[in-house]
Order: C-alpha cells, then structure tokens, then sequence
C-alpha cells in the first residue's frame, strides 16, 4: 500500500513496499507548455524573475501548471493570459509525455495560433514578468545553441514545429 509521506500544494511523495523493496514515488503537478505563435510564425517567449531559482532571471517559453480538472488547452490559454496578455482562439496538442515510475505527471505542449489580446492577472505578480518578445525559428535555435536558451523539452518543440512548418503540416 502507498503511504504518503509528504503533501505539498504542488508535490506529494510517497513510500510502498513491494516484495521487500521501498519504492519512493514522486507525483508533480500536471504541466503545460504552450508556443503561442504570431502570423508570420514566430514564438513567444518571456524573461521572467525567479529569485528561488539557480539562475534568478530565466528565458522561456509560456508555461504552467494545470488546475485540478482543467483541460491542458485551457490551460494554455489562461497561462497565457497571465504570462504574455494573449488568448488562442486556435490551439493545437502538439504533444503529450506520461512520466510513471519515481517521478509522476503529464506533460502538454501546445501550439496557439490567431492570438488576441486578453489579459488576466498573473497570480507570481506582474512585476515577473521582464519582457515579452517573439522570436523566429531561426532565432530560437541560435539561443539554444548559445546557451542563453536551455536544451529541453522546449528543444524538442520547436523542432517538431519546425518540421512541420517545412513540411507544410501546419
């Protein structure tokens, strides 16, 4: 049987015994990625403070992480809302990752076309929020291979989404 050994508001970890062995489990919130994404198809992305992080200013792609019982596109539109001032009224699952074993939860990325201004407060604060900027693929790739970008999962997504701007998936 499980035992939950710690409850957090984003977290919870627990023990169970299986055939003498103590697995520890990890179950994290369910998260969203979201490449909000302009006419001429550039991303994007935000600077934001993050005073509790190793690095206290990061450079990212819109994230968040979901209500109980949202859908991962309304999520992606209220974190945008709360992170660059925009709603999708066009948005696409460009993927979907299942972690299960130590380490739990879902992970959505989603692509958002035909953007429209739609703010709504962001619960960090807006000071959080240091620029707002959208970039080309080009761009993009050039901050990953700089470093200023780091390689993740975020990687991952805008190399499918380039794919599929090349091959006229989109």
């Amino acid at each position: 049987m499980e035992v939950t050994k710690y409850q957090g508001k984003f977290i919870k970890v627990t023990e169970e015994d299986i055939q003498g062995t103590t697995w520890e489990r990890v179950y994290l919130s369910d998260g969203v990625m979201v490449f909000p994404m302009t006419d001429d198809n550039k991303i994007y992305m935000i600077e934001e403070t993050r005073p509790h992080e190793d690095k206290p200013i990061r450079f990212k792609f819109v994230t968040g992480l979901m209500d109980p019982g949202e859908d991962p596109l309304e999520t992606a539109n209220r974190e945008m809302q709360e992170e660059i001032g925009f709603k999708a009224m066009s948005l696409k699952l460009l993927s979907h990752r299942k972690s299960s074993g130590t380490v739990n939860n879902n992970f959505y990325q989603v692509i958002a076309r035909d953007l429209i201004k739609s703010k709504i407060p962001n619960p960090d604060g807006e000071e959080t929020i240091l620029s707002i900027e959208a970039y080309s693929i080009p761009e993009i790739e050039g901050f990953l291979h700089s470093g200023k970008l780091d390689w993740s999962m975020g990687a991952l997504g805008v190399m499918r989404i380039k794919h599929m701007l090349n091959s006229g998936d989109f």
